[in-house]
């Protein structure tokens, strides 16, 4: 069974919760490509919903497969967002931002009654700290010196020469943090002048849909035992 195969059940079973009348945001990457597949396939069929997207991409996706868009600056509340995660840990603490995307990410799941994370097995993990590095986006003309006071563990994803750049029109720093005290690294980064969002996730996951060798277990924040 293909870790692609796996989030595409996980995608799939979050995709379940999504019901007629909702206002839903939909991830950025793989994974959570998947579950707006699986949602534009439930809309085939005849649900009735709303959606608004964290990048791009994810909203071009979803209108070929005539999911109805929103303008997320128009829309204060949602009922539910589903995402994919690069990691998380028996607390629900997760790091997201490999696909570029995670300060809308994180807007909109602060936006949301709901946040469901889908991902393969390979993402479920025993601390975050074992996990990648955490993305901080940052605002272009700050760049050297968010990177200097970001310290020697912090690369400009794509390189000085040709960086990356997010749909808001940043850079993302991938940086090798540690973790021992998520909360405490969320906080100094955030105080950063030029930092303008980072990929710890710490608050925002309600349930996580895992699959793995084919076989897909939800877990609810709370009884998440690793």
């Amino acid at each position: 069974m293909t870790d692609d195969r796996d989030k595409a059940l996980a995608g799939a079973a979050a995709a379940a919760e999504v019901v007629d009348g909702m206002l839903v945001g939909l991830g950025t990457g793989s994974t959570a490509t998947h579950a707006i597949e699986a949602i534009g396939a439930h809309v085939a069929q005849g649900l009735r919903i709303h959606a608004v997207a964290t990048s791009r991409a994810s909203e071009a996706l979803a209108r070929r497969l005539g999911i109805a868009m929103l303008d997320f600056a128009d829309v204060p509340r949602l009922d539910l967002t589903i995402d994919g995660a690069d990691a998380i840990d028996p607390r629900f603490f997760a790091i997201k931002g490999g696909g570029g995307a995670m300060l809308r990410e994180k807007v909109v799941a602060a936006a949301s009654d709901r946040m469901v994370v889908i991902a393969d097995g390979s993402k479920r993990v025993a601390a975050i700290d074992a996990g990648p590095p955490v993305p901080v986006e940052i605002l272009p003309f700050a760049r050297a010196s968010v990177l200097a006071a970001l310290g020697a563990g912090a690369v400009l994803r794509g390189g000085e020469h040709e960086p990356y750049v997010t749909d808001n029109g940043n850079y993302i720093a991938d940086c090798r943090i540690d973790l021992g005290d998520p909360r405490t690294v969320a906080s100094r980064l955030a105080a950063i002048p030029g930092v303008l969002g980072h990929g710890l996730f710490l608050d925002e996951v309600d349930a996580a849909y895992f699959a793995q060798n084919g076989t897909v277990s939800r877990l609810e924040r709370g009884d998440y035992s690793g």
